[in-house]
């Protein structure tokens, strides 16, 4: 099954981006070659500018302490585990505890050391990274690849409480959903939501076999999905053919 994932607000626009740039850096960082660390940096450095919206950290501190007094208010529920509510519990105090005590915002860190300055200010410039423009950049990718593992894992340190509490925030609003399955006619669907209730993200589940795309909108009142076929040309174009998905809708 392929998951789409479809964010209703531009907070989640921005989790989901953190979270595709955290995961990425993870994959790229173990690996030897030079250039996956080179990309590994410039992963880093976007993370640095998604991460600089002035507001970001305190709507990361609010969503977590949001969940803490959700679960909070789980306590004396004989059907849930007061063992599993702590562990849950612990972990948001940790990411807030840790995220808090962050000076300014993630990656300022970052900011301070010039080199590491200086080769962001180059990648903006194609081909501006070249062993004649930053020599000691060019250097650098010539040391042992644990070394540079070494200083990659050093810089990213500065990140890791937000994406750990970005992670976390992630992952219990997709535990909350309920899948449900769900018809797309000729290619179609729509659903009203639920008034009262205001949902942040849609997941969506599609088997590859069917070879379609979905074309994902919403708001707070209704959502609607129209799948789509690639052409040879690359073009997209509208299915007409009843289809199957399963459709998660998380608060």
């Amino acid at each position: 099954m392929i998951l789409y994932e479809y964010p209703f607000n531009e907070r989640l626009r921005t989790y989901l981006r953190l979270e595709h740039l955290f995961r990425r850096l993870g994959e790229l960082m173990p690996r030897a070659h030079p250039l996956d660390h080179h990309y590994a940096l410039v992963t880093m450095f976007e993370i640095m500018d998604v991460a600089a919206r002035a507001d970001l950290k305190a709507d990361v501190l609010k969503d977590l302490e949001r969940h803490k007094h959700q679960f909070d208010g789980y306590r004396g529920n004989p059907s849930i585990s007061e063992a599993a509510l702590d562990g849950v519990i612990g972990q948001l105090d940790h990411c807030f505890a840790a995220l808090n005590g962050q000076n300014g915002k993630a990656g300022q860190a970052l900011t301070e050391n010039d080199w590491l300055m200086s080769i962001r200010s180059r990648m903006g410039i194609p081909g501006g990274t070249c062993g004649f423009d930053l020599p000691a950049y060019y250097a650098w990718q010539h040391h042992a690849p644990q070394e540079r593992q070494h200083d990659l894992e050093t810089w990213a340190a500065s990140l890791g409480p937000l994406a750990e509490s970005v992670y976390l925030l992630l992952r219990l609003m997709r535990d909350a959903g309920l899948p449900q399955k769900v018809a797309a006619e000729r290619g179609q669907f729509q659903q009203n939501l639920p008034q009262g209730r205001t949902f942040q993200l849609l997941r969506l589940a599609l088997d590859p076999a069917l070879q379609v795309i979905p074309e994902i909108s919403g708001n707070r009142l209704i959502v609607s999905v129209r799948l789509m076929r690639q052409e040879e040309n690359g073009r997209l174009a509208p299915s007409t053919e009843d289809a199957f998905f399963e459709l998660t809708l998380c608060a």
